[in-house]
């Protein structure tokens, strides 16, 4: 048996070496017509334009403006507030700056003189070319009677430019609409609009009764394409790539960033250059000490850090092999692995490499080869080693659960090795499909949808798949379980899940035909996964689609952060914010916001593994579940995983081993007789 495997291992080292030789490699390891007549495999001529580069969001409709009236805490005589409804561009709403300027917030209120269900407001900035006034940071309320606003519908920060900005949000009953400006875009004190309409909707949302609902929307000054959320503060650090709607055509050395704060509602900016990295298509994953790891991408070689303790971003070494959307996973004694990657750095031979941060140095491992991991894409090897799906384990091994039908164990131990883990049962190759470690504990991974191709082409038309499975992890390098299950309602690929403090996963977005760019084929009704009978349930519609380079975090009060979609320049299908999802335990049967447990103290910020701790709580039963802070880009997150606890008395136990109750930082929840959540605390899990 074992000179069987030592062969079928020499097999795949030998098919990786021929992959190498036989993929055209260039510069950055990308077909020759990128950037000239397509943007990542997708002919330019089919990607949607929009007019003068807008943003133009899904099935939205202007409203008739007649008989509107708009009023203005400040306007400069000569350009009135009434001037936003004049359907003239050339004409504008400025603020007082003369004979003394009137200093900010500023409001603008709309009176659509009938209350109505609206879903959006457009702005477009004046556009005699200057940028005075441009509106930053913003609020949009709603009212009914003018008096009384409510929380905002939408809370954020609109980009620099002059292109016209759409601010979507949940269907609502309004006849006034209120925009708050808090900041302009250069630091001035004016603010200043040409056109403002509001956007009807069809009818009211659901009530959250059973299928949740959609809370504020946040606008954000790029393409949110790379998500990961900081345990310091539980605020999301959101990127893009050097531009905020593009990622080609530029000469690499820095990335856009954001921050959306959930304490303060506003969004900040930072321009990441001090490393030299252009991030956009990394592998990322969190590290023990809840420091993102971003490796590769436009800058292929290149590998950063991002500290929250310090808010700072810094260089580690370049690693051994240039890469662009590859995986990446800590592991349980805190290195971490990486493989494939063919989008940048040359095409083949990504196999294995891993970084320890102990000495602060990247080791390949010849015994990884990333041959057994690969699909049988249309699009050859530059889509087939992408986005695996990786799972640290035991002894420091990763599972590889997908794309591919085929499965793998890769051991980490001296130079590497590899292990065939068999078939995901009558699964196909599933790229930008899911994978969900949703029960740590018994070793659960929900597997749901993805397409046999990366995308839909010509010669090669594509698919997702309604596909479900749950493979059960035993020991290291044994053949799992592999279950099929009910399929979900709708096809599904570049979707995100994200499991949930009640232990079900919440599985948004995604397109029935997988293309690159496009929002047709869009599924907008996301579904719940119960792990309680293995099956879905549909959830509240979200009013913006959400495919490729979209994601999905859990935050700290058991909401979902869905975000993202797009980055293809002067196209209409950039998604420059993300929305607020609020889970059905949440609500009572009523549709009643529910009445929630609390922990009130956690003894310790730091527990070993194997090692318990002890809380102090209101309303909450025994059950309790540590899920994993987390990072994702293209559909992919290895750091999201849930441990399913149950407390003796107020003491918790943290299982013992490391390839089970991964360290790092997680959120802490506890939840009550009726499965609401606690708002979480955080813990470390250390060694």
């Amino acid at each position: 048996m074992l000179h069987f495997e030592m062969l079928l291992q020499l097999a795949a080292i030998i098919l990786s070496l021929n992959l190498v030789l036989a993929a055209p490699r260039i510069s950055n390891g990308q077909p020759a017509s990128e950037g000239d007549t397509t943007i990542d495999g997708v002919p330019i001529s089919q990607i949607p334009t929009a007019d003068n580069g807008a943003a133009r969001p899904f099935a939205l409709v202007a409203n008739d403006r007649t008989g509107w009236t708009a009023t203005a805490d400040s306007s400069q005589a000569g350009n009135e507030a009434a001037m936003v409804l004049d359907g003239n561009a050339n004409s504008f709403w400025h603020t007082q700056y003369s004979p003394t300027t009137a200093g900010l917030p500023h409001t603008l209120t709309i009176d659509m003189k009938t209350a109505r269900y609206v879903n959006g407001l457009s702005y477009q900035p004046r556009q005699d070319g200057s940028p005075n006034g441009n509106i930053g940071q913003h609020k949009i309320y709603c009212s009914t009677d003018g008096n009384n606003f409510g929380a905002p519908l939408v809370i954020g920060t609109y980009r620099n430019d002059g292109d016209t900005k759409t601010s979507v949000f949940a269907a609502s009953n309004c006849r006034y609409i209120r925009l708050t400006v808090q900041t302009e875009v250069n630091g001035k004190a004016w603010s200043s609009a040409a056109e403002i309409n509001i956007l009807s909707a069809a009818g009211p949302p659901p009530s959250g009764a059973g299928v949740g609902s959609w809370g504020p929307t946040i606008d954000i000054p790029l393409v949110p394409v790379s998500a990961a959320v900081d345990h310091d503060s539980g605020k999301v650090l959101v990127w893009s790539s050097y531009r905020d709607d593009r990622f080609t055509g530029g000469n690499g050395g820095f990335t856009l960033t954001a921050t959306y704060d959930p304490v303060t509602a506003t969004v900040s900016q930072r321009t990441v250059s001090n490393t030299q990295h252009d991030m956009f298509c990394e592998g990322l994953s969190l590290d023990f000490h809840g420091r993102v790891l971003a490796t590769g991408g436009n800058d292929n070689l290149r590998a950063t850090q991002y500290d929250p303790a310090g808010d700072n971003w810094f260089s580690v070494p370049n690693m051994k092999i240039g890469r662009g959307y590859q995986s990446q996973t800590t592991i349980s004694d805190g290195r971490t692995f990486v493989i494939g990657g063919s989008w940048s750095g040359g095409q083949g031979g990504k196999n294995g490499e891993i970084y320890s941060p102990t000495s602060n140095t990247w080791t390949a491992l010849s015994g990884c080869p990333v041959a057994p991991l690969l699909t049988k894409d249309a699009g050859g090897v530059f889509r087939s080693d992408n986005h695996a799906w990786l799972f640290a384990w035991k002894g420091g091994s990763v599972f590889q659960a997908g794309p591919s039908k085929a499965m793998n164990w890769y051991g980490t131990a001296g130079a590497g090795s590899t292990k065939a883990a068999g078939l995901r049962a009558g699964d196909g190759d599933s790229m930008n499909g899911n994978a969900v470690l949703y029960d740590a504990v018994a070793g659960k991974i929900l597997t749901v949808g993805g397409a046999p191709n990366y995308q839909d082409s010509t010669g090669a038309p594509t698919t997702a798949t309604f596909n479900a499975h749950i493979i059960t992890l035993g020991n290291q390098n044994a053949n799992p379980t592999v279950d099929t299950i009910n399929n979900m309602y709708f096809q599904r690929a570049f979707h995100n899940s994200v499991v949930l403090p009640d232990g079900k996963v919440f599985i948004v977005g995604g397109q029935v035909t997988p293309q690159p760019f496009s929002d047709a084929t869009s599924i907008l009704t996301p579904e719940i996964w119960n792990p309680n009978g293995f099956h879905f349930v549909k959830a509240a519609p979200q009013p913006i689609p959400r495919n490729y380079h979209s994601v999905a975090v859990l935050l700290l009060d058991g909401t979902v952060f869905s975000g993202g979609g797009g980055l293809c320049g002067d196209c209409a299908t950039n998604h420059y914010d993300a929305q607020i999802y609020y889970p059905p335990y949440l609500y009572t049967a009523s549709g009643a916001l529910a009445a929630r447990p609390t922990i009130n103290s956690v003894s310790t910020g730091a527990v070993g593994v194997g090692k318990s701790f002890t809380v102090g709580t209101t309303g909450c039963t025994t059950a309790y579940s540590l899920i994993r802070y987390s990072s994702t880009t293209h559909t992919v997150n290895t750091d999201q995983r849930r441990l399913a606890l149950t407390s003796n008395g107020n003491t918790i136990t943290i299982p013992g081993d490391p390839g089970v109750a991964l360290p790092g930082y997680y959120m802490i929840f506890c939840l009550n007789a009726a499965g609401v959540p606690s708002v979480a605390k955080t813990i470390q899990i250390t060694l």
